[in-house]
């Protein structure tokens, strides 16, 4: 897999391979389809099933996938761990990110810590052949609180959380507007995985098995200070500062805006602008949308290992610095809009683009949904190449019915590869095309 030097993007809450839905409290969604799937040109005979229910504060989603081949067996590749079984259980949740209280278990899509210089929109599946039980608890008790992540149950991994204060709440001058919710926090996440410090490996081709050179951790630490300026019923904007240091390699710093415009439920606008100034050896949101498939890849022929460590090791500031700027526009409540760039100063390599659009309103008779992911992009004409730098999904339907829904849906994500013991030697890419008839029948509890 290529070098990847910069995070992905992923503001919205889109998932390859599968949109959630947005369901209101009290409702539910009795979701599932069938169809015929060509995985890198192999056929397959697909069921799936993907109920899911709000009831107040809470929310469940199922996701049950079965792919039978040409001779009626199923594609075991799916169903070859502990967590493939768990993980029919997509996921269990209580409020949403930024309540007072939010837990999450199960699939984690785009979990965030603070404003993101170290762990920004990380996703501990992506790819659906290799699906982890995960964790995300916020609590907020107004004068201080805390957000925690843990990436997966059943193997050591990511784990990490912020805390934070808000200083003046304990005074009285906590009601004055602006300086009464001035935030300061601390972060600090780790990877406890055996490959997360693996720079090079010994392969031996007898046996199928590597020896790493390092099976230690990698630890990020971080302190940031966010200031509301604005708080009304229509905009609101926010000034931020953070300072991050990788353990052991380099430190960098971003400071940025967001601004929040609520238009009465017409459309609604975030933007966020940031500047990036990375030291050597440092990497920011390193814990990203594709870290779990950059941590560790080994070409088990040659031994020849790729790591995000290395990634690391080999960051220079010549080439660090540089902007980042995201956008999400929601129109009349009905579909989104996004679309996020980042480049370096001086790599002409470095580009990263996030785009991915939901069209399904209410009581109209089609569908439109699609999310792309590019990084380390060169040129205009890189632009929309698919290769290991790339996540793609995209789904174009027609409902004949309320809730039936016929579509064509194309996806190019990713499928581990395997040594011999069965144990995850990396990823590479995987195509599908589904053309597929689906339930989606609404039901209020």
């Amino acid at each position: 897999m290529k070098k990847l030097v910069l995070t992905l993007f992923l503001l919205s809450g889109l998932t390859f391979g599968q949109f959630q839905t947005a369901l209101n409290p009290n409702e539910g969604m009795l979701g599932g389809g069938f169809g015929l799937t060509w995985i890198n040109g192999q056929a397959f005979y697909t069921v799936h099933v993907n109920p899911e229910v709000a009831f107040a504060n809470m929310g469940i989603g199922l996701d049950l996938n079965l792919e039978f081949g040409s001779d009626g067996k199923l594609r075991t590749e799916n169903f070859n761990e502990i967590t493939d079984y768990l993980s029919i259980i997509r996921y269990f949740r209580y409020g949403h990110k930024g309540d007072p209280v939010y837990f999450r278990i199960g699939a984690l899509d785009y979990a965030t810590l603070g404003h993101g210089s170290i762990m920004y929109a990380y996703n501990n599946s992506p790819s659906y052949d290799a699906r982890k039980i995960g964790m995300e608890l916020d609590l907020d008790m107004n004068q201080f609180g805390f957000e925690a992540v843990y990436g997966n149950f059943l193997q050591k991994g990511v784990i990490g959380g912020r805390a934070y204060v808000r200083p003046v709440k304990f005074t009285p001058l906590g009601s004055v507007p602006v300086i009464g919710n001035l935030e300061v926090g601390a972060t600090a996440v780790s990877d406890f995985n055996p490959d997360a410090a693996v720079t090079q490996s010994k392969y031996d081709p007898t046996t199928h098995s590597y020896v790493p050179d390092n099976t230690g951790s990698v630890t990020a630490i971080g302190v940031d200070v966010g200031l509301p300026v604005l708080r009304n019923s229509i905009i609101d904007f926010d000034l931020y500062y953070d300072f991050a240091k990788i353990l052991n390699y380099g430190s960098g710093q971003a400071y940025g805006a967001i601004l929040k415009f609520h238009g009465l439920g017409l459309v609604d606008v975030t933007a966020k602008l940031e500047r990036r100034n990375n030291g050597d050896h440092y990497i920011p949101s390193y814990f990203n949308s594709m870290y779990e498939i950059e941590r560790f890849q080994m070409d088990t022929a040659t031994g020849y290992v790729q790591s995000k460590v290395q990634q690391l090791a080999n960051a220079q500031t010549s080439l660090g610095n540089g902007w980042y700027g995201g956008l999400l526009v929601k129109v009349l409540g009905t579909f989104d809009i996004v679309g996020s760039y980042q480049r370096l100063d001086s790599a002409p390599e470095s580009g990263i683009l996030h785009m991915s659009t939901n069209i399904s309103p209410k009581n109209v008779s089609f569908i439109a949904r699609a999310g792309y992911d590019k990084i380390n992009i060169k040129d205009e004409k890189d632009l929309f190449t698919l290769d290991d730098r790339s996540y793609l999904f995209a789904e174009l339907g027609y409902k004949p019915l309320p809730y039936l829904i016929v579509s064509m849906v194309y996806n190019w994500t990713f499928t581990p590869v395997r040594d011999a013991d069965d144990n995850i030697a990396g990823y590479e890419p995987q195509k599908k095309i589904e053309p597929r008839i689906s339930l989606a029948y609404p039901i209020n509890l």
